[in-house]
């Protein structure tokens, strides 16, 4: 794990969004950085190589998408400096599912 997705993990392991999260999970071969099971919920914590992988995020966002995923995007920098803010977002994200 990057810096960014352990500090990430180390909130939402504590129940910090009210439900179960799996990190490093596995669907349709893709291994995303976390997943929230009972919400089909994708959490990617992207970092600069991902700048030159736009096109290839989206056909992966997409495809997962088409599996009844939803797919949160959040950069390592909101993940280090605004946490708080992260996981509010996902808590929205949620909320309307």
């Amino acid at each position: 794990m990057t810096p960014a997705e352990h500090r990430l993990w180390e909130a939402v392991r504590r129940s910090a969004l009210g439900v179960r999260a799996r990190p490093q999970h596995v669907i349709r071969g893709w291994i995303v950085d976390f997943y929230v099971p009972a919400k089909r919920l994708v959490i990617e914590v992207d970092g600069d190589v991902h700048d030159g992988q736009v096109d290839d995020d989206a056909r992966r966002t997409e495809a997962l998408h088409a599996e009844g995923q939803v797919v949160v995007r959040v950069r390592n920098d909101e993940v280090l400096g605004a946490l708080a803010e992260v996981l509010e977002r996902i808590r929205a994200v949620m909320a309307s599912r």
